[in-house]
């Protein structure tokens, strides 16, 4: 009976060892399946942000065209308007200059309204 046992024990340590076997195997097969992933997941990742960049520098290309033509029209309008103020300004600077010395030089001296007037 005692050879039995150790028979019995000697079969439980080797299934215990290849048990062993079979988790670590197990496990380098989770690891390896994560950094495939990982590795799979950054692929798509960098695959996306090419698409997408590809994508934005199209919407710039057919937009640039219509901000610079936009600033040239602004650019255009500002000059105009510029001249317009400059063109008022040289043709009404005489008649405010001198309405200003006009109002300055005339003085119309009076009391002041809080002096009271003595009853004479």
């Amino acid at each position: 009976m005692a050879a039995q046992q150790s028979q019995g024990i000697q079969t439980l340590l080797e299934a215990e060892k290849e048990a062993a076997k079979i988790v670590q195997q197990a496990r380098q097969y989770r690891v390896q399946k994560l950094k495939d992933a990982r590795a799979e997941a950054s692929k798509e990742i960098e695959e996306y942000k090419k698409a997408k960049e590809e994508e934005f520098k199209a919407f710039e290309a057919s937009h640039a065209g219509t901000t610079s033509t936009t600033q040239a029209a602004l650019d255009k309008d500002t000059d105009i308007k510029l001249q317009e103020i400059d063109e008022i300004f040289t043709k009404k600077k005489t008649d405010v200059v001198n309405t200003l010395l006009s109002r300055a030089t005339l003085v119309q001296p009076e009391l002041h309204r809080n002096l009271k007037k003595p009853n004479a």
